[in-house]
């Protein structure tokens, strides 16, 4: 791993995509957001009072992926001491499998809805590590809600796909708030306002996160529920879901430490995969051809096997010995060695689990040293496709990630469960100083997306901007291989078709296989480095 050429070959680019500063960096899905991020750096706070008033200003401009309604997990480094924040959502007490269609109710209406914990999550970040007034944190979000910004074209393509999913709700309240005049999709380049969803965010930012779980709130959207048969009520909400901090996951990648976020998210995973990876030297790694792929999508199958096959419960996680097994370098090499000049028939060729769930991913580190990654969603695009009466957020369908076959399964669909995660977001160290910080939307492509990109880095040497844009690939338990197919070696395609995998054609660029946001501290140069992911519409910007 040579430092200088990942660090020195980084050139900042005229559309925001990549940027570099002395003073900090933040890096988000949308320029809104981003400019947020950094109004709060400008003021003197931290990277953490950046990502808040970043994450707040995501859910305003990029509701397709996350908001108030939602679920934040963060992995946070402040002060030298590193903390991944489990800030998983609830389910209402009233949701008994015995009163949900498992087809229908999880995945759309009210009845898909759990404890929101974004509110939680972001008002427990900023009041233990930040720096700035609570008002301030919210006032780019209340702003941009009240003022509107331009819809992209993205955003119309999604608006356009869900539309039905949006007009089959008997409220219509989703296609209220997120379609034009209730019915079609806005247009790219139309100025889109949240009245509503601006006085809410008004009414948090004088009274305080507590104000979203108790009082008049509560009652509205305990109304709201009863109304439309939905399970979420005020004593749900009153057991406000704080987050819990627990210990991050690492293990070495080369010459990179990589934290983390353990059960209910995925970084073990990503560890795994990174641990296989380890077996094989770099100058395989870096080569474009066919086998490389191959073994690429084979690990990949087997990471998500493992993930699929062991659910861990993640309060008893940290007390159980398997950790050491699992993510042992003597495991990965087993795995690594059970992989196959072809595809493996040793692995069920049947689909485990797939959802095309949207999520959005925030980095940010300061000049103090501090750096933190949120990973947010409402899961599905659009989540649950209705909305809050009277205060214009999203409601999320996070009853989807819940197990609804095994009783036994940690994640099993029941009162109070916390949903199963797929999140991995990343603290990277070198030489024991935060050096990157990253994360990626993308449900169970979460992980094979980001040990592409921190594979094309370390193994190969590319600047962050390089591993962001290089073509990704994702494989299924079952075989069935997407990969952006205009972007790879036609002698690729062929070889990866006839060692057996199942093709699944991917337009270049695609939203499908991830969409990297990253930030770095250059140690060659005491500059920081940002890219924002050329699939989705974010940018970097620092201070």
């Amino acid at each position: 791993m040579k430092l200088e050429k990942i660090e020195g070959r980084f050139a900042p680019t005229v559309d925001g995509k990549c940027a570099v500063s002395d003073k900090g960096m933040v890096s988000t899905a949308f320029p809104e957001a981003t400019e947020a991020g950094v109004e709060m750096l400008r003021r003197g706070g931290n990277a953490i009072d950046a990502a808040c008033a970043a994450a707040f200003a995501l859910g305003v401009c990029e509701p397709q992926a996350s908001g108030i309604g939602g679920q934040s997990m963060a992995i946070l480094h402040y002060r030298g001491k590193t903390i991944a924040i489990d800030g998983s959502s609830r389910v209402p007490s009233l949701a008994h499998i015995d009163r949900i269609d498992k087809k229908t109710h999880r995945f759309q209406g009210y009845k898909a809805t759990t404890v929101p914990s974004t509110p939680a999550v972001l008002g427990y970040l900023h009041f233990r590590y930040g720096k700035l007034n609570w008002s301030e944190i919210l006032e780019p979000s209340i702003r941009i809600a009240r003022e509107g910004y331009l819809i992209t074209e993205l955003q119309h393509n999604l608006q356009k796909r869900e539309r039905e999913k949006f007009l089959a709700a008997d409220s219509l309240s989703g296609a209220k708030y997120f379609l034009k005049e209730g019915r079609e999709p806005y247009a790219a380049g139309e100025r889109f306002v949240q009245e509503d969803l601006s006085n809410f965010l008004q009414y948090l930012a004088q009274n305080g996160v507590k104000a979203f779980y108790t009082g008049s709130i509560a009652k509205q959207i305990d109304e709201d529920m009863r109304f439309n048969e939905g399970f979420l009520r005020a004593e749900d909400l009153a057991l406000i879901p704080w987050p819990v901090e627990r210990k991050p996951i690492r293990r070495s990648y080369r010459k990179v430490k990589i934290y983390t976020c353990p059960p209910p998210g995925a970084g073990r995973t990503l560890l795994l995969v990174l641990q296989m990876l380890k077996n094989l030297p770099s100058k395989f790694l870096k080569n474009p051809g066919p086998k490389r792929f191959h073994f690429f999508a084979e690990t990949i199958r087997k990471g998500l096997l493992n993930h699929k096959e062991r659910p861990f419960d993640p309060n008893i996680y940290p007390q159980l010995p398997h950790d050491k097994k699992i993510l042992s370098l003597d495991f990965a090499r087993s795995l690594s060695a059970s992989i196959r000049d072809g595809i493996d028939p040793a692995l069920p060729l049947n689909e485990l689990f797939t959802l095309s769930n949207d999520t959005s991913h925030l980095s940010v580190m300061d000049s103090e040293n501090n750096a933190v990654g949120i990973t947010q969603s409402i899961e599905l695009v659009y989540g649950a496709k209705v909305a809050a009466k009277g205060m214009g957020f999203l409601y999320n369908n996070y009853m989807s990630s819940l197990d609804v076959k095994d009783p036994s399964h940690p994640y099993y669909l029941r009162p109070n469960a916390v949903p199963w995660s797929s999140v991995a977001p990343i603290i990277a160290f070198y030489k024991d100083k935060p050096w990157l910080v990253a994360g990626s939307p993308g449900s169970e492509r979460i992980f094979s997306t980001m040990s592409q990109f921190l594979s094309h880095i370390i193994d190969a040497d590319q600047p962050i901007s390089e591993a962001m844009m290089k073509p990704r690939l994702h494989c299924t338990v079952g075989g069935k291989l997407s990969l952006e197919i205009e972007r790879f070696d036609p002698d690729v395609v062929e070889y990866l078709k006839n060692v057996g995998y199942k093709l699944d054609p991917r337009e270049p660029y695609s939203f499908y296989l991830g969409a990297v946001h990253a930030v770095l501290k250059a140690q060659t140069t005491g500059q920081f480095q940002g890219v924002a992911e050329i699939r989705r519409d974010g940018t970097a910007a620092g201070p």
